[in-house]
């Protein structure tokens, strides 16, 4: 063999393995650090772990987050860890030596080893897990793909996100279904309440409830599994968005009974900005359509919906980097974590005079996103004046009744940053 080929050889070998084997840039990079540091915790109860700040460092020393700014926004989109930076700008070197061929000759044959990686994750069949770009690419191929009739009903609420609330509009303005949104008077701390609310809505017309796992707005988790089975002992069906709650609360999707599921990677699992994943029930993939062409649009065959044409193979492989990340730590010990960083802050901002917070506290009804505000403060004034006196970044809500930001930490946050959030808030406050 000679050298060209041999180094041609090898770099196929080191693509096709990926994040899938002992080699993985996570195992050299973190995963003897991340061992060490969960042996340390490993006779400590899980709250302990949550509010362990040694073991926490170990982790946010594995992001490149700015210190100048304290990124309070990570609901948006959060940044990667730096072992999936380089896994990305590895893979689009290499995509960039011959696109055609490494792109679709060598990294294309990575998708099935990831599927099965975010099926584990999951807890599902990898037969059931399409890769794509985002939360709304996944849940807009289910909204459109779902066959709906003239008539037919479907329930949802103001509170879901935008652009799924405007694919139910369009099919409403093209098909003639008819679309009913719920409104709620967020924090609710009583399921039933909830779920009642869905089966008020019911009529015989009603074929499809589509419902929010953790509401974007202000961090509301909603019973998704109470509402899916009171909604299939009444013959109907339910679409779940779980763009926020995926990499960050401790669940198998299957676990939610619901029909269908869709999440940017993004967000929580801190995979490359771009890049999501959805899921339909086996038994449900053969009569869903695809949003883009397929050969066979009415085939078994989940991979279906992935026909999007050229789309960045680097993205889709570094995504399993940042499942072994995500596996290192463990799902409950970061959803404890982050739920940790959201009352820590937020139990010292309520008593603050003039502070709201507009998100529960209590661990059944949400984890990271929390809403505060100010009395007599509009939400953009106070985003404004955190970010210009205090280079503080959180996203201004104006939805509504709604008036507020919206703070969202993560693994990376450190409590000396929530202080100094909490402080700007008390100062602030007292100006108003």
């Amino acid at each position: 063999m000679s050298n060209q080929n041999r180094r041609i050889f090898l770099k196929q070998a080191t693509a096709l393995a990926g994040a899938f084997g002992a080699a993985s840039m996570f195992n050299h990079a973190h995963a003897e650090s991340f061992a060490k540091a969960s042996a340390r915790v490993a006779h400590l109860n899980p709250e302990q772990v949550a509010a362990d700040e040694d073991y926490w460092a170990t982790i946010q020393q594995a992001y490149t987050v700015n210190p100048s700014i304290i990124n309070l926004n990570n609901g948006g989109v959060s940044p990667t860890p730096t072992v999936v930076q380089r896994a990305l700008e590895r893979y689009n070197a290499l995509c960039n030596e011959g696109p055609s061929y490494f792109m679709w000759r060598i990294l294309d044959m990575g998708r099935e080893p990831l599927r099965e990686k975010l099926a584990a994750l999951a807890g599902c069949l990898p037969e059931e897990i399409a890769i794509n770009r985002n939360a709304t690419e996944a849940l807009n191929t289910i909204i459109y793909g779902i066959n709906l009739q003239r008539g037919d009903e479907v329930i949802g609420s103001y509170f879901d996100y935008p652009n799924m609330m405007h694919a139910y509009e369009q099919r409403a303005l093209r098909d003639g279904i008819v679309y009913k949104q719920l409104s709620f008077n967020f924090p609710i701390e009583n399921d039933d309440e909830i779920v009642k609310a869905y089966t008020d809505a019911i009529t015989p017309k009603t074929k499809l409830i589509h419902v929010t796992h953790m509401v974007n707005w202000v961090g509301q988790v909603m019973p998704v599994r109470k509402i899916s089975d009171m909604a299939h002992a009444k013959g109907i069906e339910v679409v779940c968005d779980g763009a926020h709650s995926f990499g960050l609360m401790d669940f198998k999707i299957p676990d939610l009974h619901c029909d269908y599921f869709g999440t940017s990677l993004h967000k929580f699992l801190s995979a490359p900005i771009g890049s999501g994943m959805m899921w339909i029930r086996k038994d449900h993939i053969e009569k869903t359509w695809p949003l883009t062409c397929a050969d066979k649009p009415q085939s078994a065959d989940i991979r279906k919906f992935e026909q999007l044409g050229t789309r960045s193979f680097a993205i889709e492989q570094a995504i399993g980097e940042a499942v072994n990340f995500q596996l290192a730590i463990g799902s409950k010990r970061k959803e404890d974590r982050i739920r940790y960083l959201k009352n820590y802050w937020a139990e010292k901002a309520k008593d603050i005079p003039k502070v709201k917070i507009h998100t529960s506290l209590k661990a059944p009804y949400s984890c990271a996103i929390c809403g505060v505000s100010i009395d007599g403060m509009k939400a953009g004034d106070l985003d404004a004046a955190l970010w210009n006196g205090y280079k503080i970044h959180v996203v201004g809500i104006v939805y509504r009744d709604l008036n507020l930001v919206r703070v969202t930490p993560h693994v990376y946050t450190t409590t000396a940053d929530l202080d100094k959030f909490v402080k700007a808030l008390r100062e602030i406050a007292a100006k108003v």
